[in-house]
């Protein structure tokens, strides 16, 4: 393998020419399919003329807007459950320091999400960080782990309703007929036709326009925020007026200990999924590098203030020990002779899970848009109507399919699914910041239209033309994927030393110690974790792999902490945006939180996950990796990029 003294190279990029030489030397077809994984986008840019005009969507959300879809999408009806069901196994009285410590685990990964959301603000959230930072592979798998969130998490809300319905109706008799659950005859499905009319109707809700459908879910909200602060004004009343009983406890403030509390930020940190949906529709934002960091951090910090608010008032009213696990905040009042607010607290749930089906249901249409216009989908889905200026048939599409699960299946045993979707989407945009900070993309891809003016630029002379490389090609005198910096070529080489501890690091070096830290640090994280959630493993065998990925998690923190970040950090993507603070620190935290939380999600969940990361395996395969977008392109340098554009465009004058 030659490598160019003045060439600018990470651990990935040395991979990459490896997988080329390999190829060189026989490798065969084979590498062509590991080269396709590693490919990666450009952001999106609305400001330059040369971006996709097609396909675009309303301009058209603002910070309120924002904050009703990540309210909305976040406090679901599990906060009328969860206080009772955390507070009597884990939490007691210590209830409110646990929402307190999962909100600042969430806020983490709100940290990272604000970044890269302010920086390429275009569909698909997650998916689009993955496919810019890390490759088109581990894209994809996020991205279809994200469908399968949206349509079950979707699924399960909209079977939630018609209960809490029914009882607004005075039971499960009370409903009509045509909305009442049925048993079909001879088979062991109950259909819920309640469950599919109304995800029909959010379907086509959100069909109507963003701006229509976030204005519904708006007010959805509104009203069910009234109601949790009916149950926090009101409950707060009866408290002073009858001493707050559940607090006057021989067993203290954390009868379960400290560790119970930890287990308790556990299991309610998933009540504070749903503020990426705010992420999902950053295309659709006015102003995305501010609106966006605001929309974000001020819905997650309402999120969690009113959970602290409304576990505090509830722990108190009722001991621990005797809360209702499945009706904990009606059964508080109805033991306090207020039955008329049972009622009321009924119709916030309904509102809660009407507003959480509308938050389930808005993202899945734009992830389907993205990877469509990536070609990794068909580009049905990419289409955008031209009057509401939203993906229709992509949302008609989530519309059927949720609708179909909800009205066949009872999808709570597949609701730990949704987690892991989750999870690895958070997981991988802290990654993402890393690599954005130390190791950023130094190349971009061009259509292989622009191919002859690639091929006509003119650089110093008596140097070489830059190296372009086509995504997949399997020709053996193409250059690695983005295995060249030509930067060298362009610039005098001018090497930055740095300071790390008695080291002196070229620019070349650093990338490599950069890429190699994040890697290690990633390994480490899952070490840790693993090792420290097998509690069935003997200590001989737990105990040393503890050991080793904590050693890895802090070499990879002490490494990226003595080495400066990338210049190119400060012209990646849209600048203006916010910044996340105390990297590598924060990212680090947030992958080893989403790892932990991942490994304890248990091996039936993760076997489940496994057959759908398959299927989208093999969808990939035979169709993404061949009628990906940038299966033919070709990369060059950015400044080789924009002179490119220059006078591809002087051309065309």
């Amino acid at each position: 393998m030659v490598l160019w003294d003045n060439n600018i190279m990470s651990g990935r990029d040395i991979w990459m020419g490896f997988l080329v030489d390999t190829q060189k030397e026989g490798g065969g077809h084979s590498w062509g399919y590991l080269r396709s994984l590693v490919r990666r986008k450009q952001v999106d840019s609305a400001d330059e003329p040369h971006s996709h005009h097609h396909h675009q969507l309303a301009k058209a959300l603002t910070v309120p807007h924002l904050i009703a879809i990540g309210v909305g999408a976040t406090i679901g009806a599990g906060v009328y459950i969860l206080v009772g069901t955390v507070a009597r196994e884990h939490s007691g009285p210590s209830l409110a320091l646990s929402f307190l410590i999962a909100g600042i685990a969430a806020a983490l990964s709100a940290f990272c999400y604000a970044e890269l959301s302010s920086r390429c603000p275009s569909a698909g959230s997650a998916y689009h960080y993955s496919y810019i930072c890390v490759g088109e592979g581990v894209a994809w798998l996020i991205g279809w782990a994200l469908i399968l969130e949206y349509t079950i998490g979707g699924s399960a809300v909209a079977r939630g309703i018609s209960p809490n319905l029914a009882l607004i109706f005075g039971g499960e008799d009370g409903l009509p007929s045509f909305l009442a659950r049925h048993q079909i005859p001879c088979l062991d499905v109950v259909v819920d036709p309640s469950a599919a009319i109304l995800v029909f109707i959010v379907t086509g809700l959100l069909c109507l326009g963003i701006k229509e459908s976030t204005f519904a879910q708006g007010i959805v909200t509104a009203a069910n925020v009234c109601v949790l602060l009916f149950v926090i004004v009101a409950g707060s009343y009866l408290g002073f007026k009858t001493g707050w009983a559940g607090y006057e406890l021989s067993s203290g403030f954390f009868p379960f200990g400290v560790d119970g509390m930890f287990a308790g930020s556990a299991t309610v940190f998933f009540a504070f999924i749903g503020f990426d949906s705010v992420a999902s529709a950053a295309e659709e934002v006015k102003n995305p590098q501010r609106d966006l960091p605001i929309g974000i951090g001020l819905a997650l910090f309402l999120c969690c203030s009113v959970y602290m608010m409304v576990s505090i008032v509830i722990v108190g009213l009722v001991p621990y020990y005797a809360m209702d696990p499945d009706t904990p905040i009606s059964s508080a009042f109805a033991s306090h002779d207020m039955q008329w607010a049972v009622y009321l607290i009924t119709l916030g749930a309904v509102m809660a899970l009407c507003s959480a089906l509308m938050g389930a249901l808005l993202p899945q249409p734009r992830i389907l848009m993205a990877m469509a216009r990536d070609g990794l989908l068909p580009s049905l889905f990419s289409d955008v109507n031209r009057r509401t200026q939203v993906p229709v048939k992509a949302t008609i599409a989530t519309g059927l399919c949720a609708a179909t699960l909800a009205f066949f299946m009872d999808v709570s045993q597949l609701a730990g699914m949704v987690s892991v979707g989750t999870l690895l989407a958070f997981t991988m945009v802290a990654i993402s910041v890393l690599i954005l900070r130390y190791v950023p993309p130094d190349e971009l891809p061009l259509p292989a239209s622009l191919q002859d003016r690639i091929d006509s630029v003119s650089f110093i002379p008596g140097e070489t033309k830059p190296s372009h490389h086509e995504g997949t090609s399997d020709n053996s005198n193409k250059q690695p994927l983005i295995g060249e910096n030509e930067a060298s070529v362009h610039f005098p080489v001018m090497e930055k030393q740095e300071a790390l501890g008695c080291w002196a690091l070229s620019e070349k070096k650093r990338r490599i110690v950069a890429g190699w830290s994040i890697m290690l640090t990633c390994i480490g994280a899952f070490l840790l974790s693993y090792s420290a959630s097998s509690l069935n493993f003997p200590g001989v065998v737990r105990y040393p792999l503890c050991g080793v990925g904590g050693s890895l998690l802090l070499a990879g923190l002490i490494a990226l902490s003595s080495i400066d970040q990338d210049d190119a950090r400060h012209t990646f993507g849209h600048s203006g945006g916010f910044i996340c603070p105390f990297v590598p620190l924060l990212p680090i935290i947030c992958i080893l939180i989403n790892m932990y939380l991942l490994v304890n999600l248990g091996s039936a969940t993760w076997a489940r996950v496994s057959v759908w990361l398959v299927i989208g395996v093999l969808v990939y395969v035979f169709y993404g990796r061949k009628n990906s977008s940038l299966a033919n392109a070709v990369y060059v340098t950015t400044a080789h990029a924009e002179e490119i554009y220059r006078e591809h465009e002087a051309s065309l004058a």
